[in-house]
């Protein structure tokens, strides 16, 4: 096979196994008909993240990334609708929602505006969704600062852990191969904080002492 495609079939299997992480979340609320001790701000970011990576994907015409942040828009909005449903703070979502559509339309009408060159356009799109992503790795980093205080990885989730980093590790690959620092840059980060993880579960507790956390970020 292909080394290419081989790569662009890893990305579709990690990338879309670890946006289905929600689902456990989705289960909590549905067994308790609350979203309570459930974060709503990881499924809006990461929609939105999912979203301009799909414009970018449109644009470079890489069907790998179009399948894979078609697959995650489409369960984050499954994941926000169904906060929603739940949630008792219905004011709030509903503002932090709005906001972030607000966000989305400025950005696709400064992309397909004020932008008209394609290559431009490709760029400068591709360095936004590169930081954001960026970003979105490197937030937990927070969390894993209060982790090493406490000496406590209860709040780690050692299958998400894994999944993460043969997710960013098949797009570096990936991105490596296409030339394009765009795909391969933004992915290192995740390969850093899944080690920095993984060193923690092998300090502090037995692989096998894990639970659900915070949503990973991709592509």
């Amino acid at each position: 096979m292909d080394f290419l495609l081989f790569l662009s079939w890893a990305c579709i299997v990690f990338t879309v196994g670890m946006f289905s992480t929600g689902l456990s979340d989705l289960r909590k609320m549905r067994e308790s008909k609350s979203a309570e001790n459930i974060q709503f701000l990881p499924f809006l970011t990461t929609c939105l993240n999912n979203l301009g990576w799909l414009f970018y994907g449109i644009l470079k015409k890489d069907h790998t990334i179009v399948f894979v942040n078609t697959i995650g828009a489409l369960l984050q909005i499954l994941y926000i609708v169904m906060y929603f449903y739940y949630t008792k703070m219905k004011r709030q979502v509903t503002l932090q929602t709005l906001a972030a559509g607000v966000t989305l339309i400025t950005g696709w009408l400064y992309f397909t505006t004020f932008l008209t060159e394609g290559e431009a356009r490709l760029n400068q799109l591709g360095l936004t969704c590169s930081v954001v992503t960026v970003s979105m790795y490197l937030s937990p980093l927070f969390d894993l600062v209060e982790i090493v205080r406490s000496r406590n990885v209860q709040c780690l989730s050692f299958p998400l852990t894994v999944a993460t980093f043969f997710t960013s590790t098949s797009w570096v690959l990936y991105g490596l191969q296409l030339n394009d620092y765009y795909i391969m840059v933004p992915n290192t980060p995740g390969i850093f904080t899944s080690l920095i993880r993984f060193y923690l579960f092998w300090k502090f507790a037995p692989i096998t002492q894990s639970s659900p956390t915070y949503k990973a970020l991709q592509m």
